[in-house]
């Protein structure tokens, strides 16, 4: 990388990266202590579960669910493990692929989902969707598509 300039960020740009930061991580962290309180579990046990289902048949395989919840395959399978000890999902051998495996989102892990949806979501209105006017909203919506479509190239 030898004569390669580095392009600094300006004042307001520098501001902005900074306000995003700090209002994603607020955001992140108050609805996962929220969540932690209320439903026993982190914000991404529930992203787990509510990927499962909404998924064919309740149930992905272990590659998949790591792919969409974009977590490492060594993360994924920690957090599986703690959510079948709790009863919540439980591991099948693939049928098509000795090697693979499919979370399988069980009764009671749907029924605590189902539990835990309500007052996750009134979380979100509240610490997100309330702060902001329309507008803003659909702002908000338009650059996080544009930047995860951009990311997603990288």
């Amino acid at each position: 990388m030898i004569g390669v300039m580095t392009r600094w960020l300006n004042p307001d740009e520098q501001r902005t990266w900074r306000a995003f930061l700090a209002s994603s991580r607020a955001l992140m962290d108050t609805l996962d202590r929220e969540l932690q309180r209320d439903a026993g579990m982190p914000h991404a046990y529930y992203e787990i579960l509510v990927r499962l289902s909404e998924a064919p048949g309740r149930q992905l395989r272990m590659s998949e669910l790591a792919e969409v919840t974009r977590s490492s395959r060594s993360r994924l399978s920690h957090a599986v493990a703690r959510l079948e000890q709790a009863g919540w999902v439980r591991r099948e051998d693939c049928p098509t692929d000795r090697r693979g495996q499919i979370a399988v989102l069980t009764d009671d892990g749907f029924a605590t989902l189902a539990a835990a949806a309500p007052g996750h979501v009134e979380g979100v209105r509240r610490h997100l969707f309330d702060a902001l006017s329309p507008a803003q909203i659909d702002q908000l919506r338009r650059i996080s598509e544009t930047l995860a479509e951009h990311l997603s190239r990288s």
